[in-house]
């Protein structure tokens, strides 16, 4: 079987090593989104999408037109940047995640009224090194305003909490876990901790789960923290993150892309018995 990943960075731990797990029997190849145009036929069986760029969804999207299954979708990996939509999104579904509210720049945001007690201001669009701050003041808001005036951003209300984050990841039917020091804590972000699935509160893996469906994703990250008593609240979703250090999970990634594959190729089998006989 051939196995595209769509990343500018196949030597990323995750994919480095899924990539091990398969070359033995299967090809593996990169496609680099910034080199990439437009893929020559035969495509291949999957494609890992490993890549959040403008031209990696339009790689992705062209992929999926001409009937390539990627993973995850273009569409579901363009809902998780936009933190607006994903808010709403996750709202309508009735999971536990973070007020939000959108600004059109940050500069909006400090011209308008006086921000209620602590808040987090994120960028609206998620990206690598994007903006995430705690604001407990006017002062505050308005120097951070002075660096990215016209950065869109969004402002969750902060929510006191143990200054932990839990990192929860899928790859597929798999679950992992982290306890991460936040960024927003007085230290600063600190280590990441190990945590097993079955030590986190209850109701927790099968939440995880619910966002899986919700955002149509089969490789992706929660980020939860406990509002006491193990009350989750989500305040991000990722797809495709780099699980970083986590046993167990280019296995499952590699045992992910192969089901893509079989299933991909039982449905064009079908297609091919139902269009012969009619």
């Amino acid at each position: 079987m051939r196995i595209g990943l769509i990343t500018p960075e196949p030597g990323h731990p995750l994919l480095a090593a899924t990539a091990a797990l398969l070359t033995p029997e299967h090809q593996v190849e990169t496609l680099d989104p910034k080199t990439v145009g437009k893929v020559p036929a035969p495509l291949a069986d999957v494609y890992l999408l490993k890549s959040r760029t403008p031209r990696a969804l339009f790689l992705a999207r062209d992929l999926e037109q001409r009937g390539a299954p990627v993973v995850n979708s273009a569409a579901a990996t363009a809902l998780c940047q936009d933190r607006t939509a994903m808010a709403e999104q996750a709202r309508r579904a009735g999971l536990p995640f973070a007020s939000t509210r959108t600004f059109t720049t940050l500069a909006q945001l400090a011209s308008g009224p006086r921000l209620p007690g602590p808040v987090v201001v994120k960028s609206r669009h998620s990206r690598k090194h994007d903006l995430v701050a705690r604001l407990d003041n006017g002062i505050q808001l308005q120097e951070l305003a002075a660096t990215c005036p016209q950065e869109p951003v969004i402002v969750q209300e902060f929510t006191p909490n143990s200054g932990w984050d839990h990192k929860l990841w899928a790859v597929g039917d798999q679950l992992f876990a982290a306890l991460r020091r936040s960024e927003l804590s007085p230290e600063g972000r600190g280590p990441t901790l190990p945590l097993t699935p079955d030590n986190l509160p209850p109701g927790w893996p099968a939440l995880v789960r619910r966002v899986g469906e919700v955002f149509e994703l089969d490789v992706y990250g929660v980020d939860i923290i406990d509002t006491g008593d193990g009350a989750p609240l989500i305040v991000d979703i990722n797809a495709f993150p780099g699980v970083r250090g986590q046993s167990g999970a280019p296995e499952a990634l590699a045992a992910l892309t192969l089901c893509r594959t079989n299933q991909s190729s039982t449905a064009g089998t079908r297609r091919m018995t139902q269009a012969r006989a009619k």
